[in-house]
């Protein structure tokens, strides 16, 4: 698993589909740089089981991304047409009607592959005959990328694991504390607890206090 913490972010352009139902043919990522934080995750696929309940947890929470100017975009091999069925398709009927945020169709695997999420690949034999060994979807990554366009943050479940929404926007609140006070947050920290600058004496403080 490639560590992309501290590197660009993987460039793409793909199809789309954006506030619930029109359909981008050249979405990229490279449009908030300079903008807006960006909370980029991959699922493994439309019509499943965790799936739904991610992707409705993060839309829950969408009026908190925004405050924090981060911008949500989710991301599956599925394509733009499996997307666009899906948020038509009631809650009820195991759909995802009233996702407003952006989702990505990669079709080609080509975005899970550069982000290093495919749980799969392509292997060929002797005579240059191509099969896939594995599953062809992504696991389940979160990537928080700056405004710089630099990744700060990633982790990946496993399928079956769904992942926490207040967890993504902790790391949001960290990240933002620490550019703009310049101080390091410490074990669970959240947004009003005390930080510390980088010192042996202030660390020294803080544990003894805690």
């Amino acid at each position: 698993m490639a560590v992309l913490v501290g590197k660009k972010a993987p460039v793409f352009k793909a199809p789309a589909v954006v506030d619930g139902g029109v359909v981008e043919s050249d979405f990229s990522l490279e449009q908030f740089i300079g903008k807006k934080y960006v909370i980029f995750y991959f699922y493994p696929a439309d019509f499943t089981f965790v799936c739904p309940t991610e992707l409705l947890a993060f839309q829950k929470k969408m009026q908190e991304f925004e405050e924090r100017n981060v911008a949500v975009i989710g991301c599956s091999v599925d394509s733009e047409f499996s997307h666009w069925k899906w948020l038509q398709t009631e809650q009820r009927e195991g759909g995802i009607k009233g996702v407003k945020y952006p989702l990505v169709a990669d079709q080609s695997k080509t975005i899970a592959e550069n982000f290093d999420v495919l749980a799969g690949g392509y292997e060929y034999d002797e005579e240059g005959n191509a099969s896939f060994s594995g599953i062809p979807q992504s696991y389940r990554g979160l990537f928080l990328i700056d405004k710089e366009g630099i990744v700060r943050h990633q982790l990946v479940n496993d399928m079956p694991l769904g992942r926490s929404i207040d967890e993504a926007l902790r790391m949001v609140d960290a990240l933002q504390f620490y550019e703009e006070n310049g101080e390091v947050c410490p074990a669970n920290w959240h947004k009003g607890d005390k930080a510390f600058k980088e010192s042996q004496e202030e660390i020294a403080s803080y544990l003894g206090s805690n």
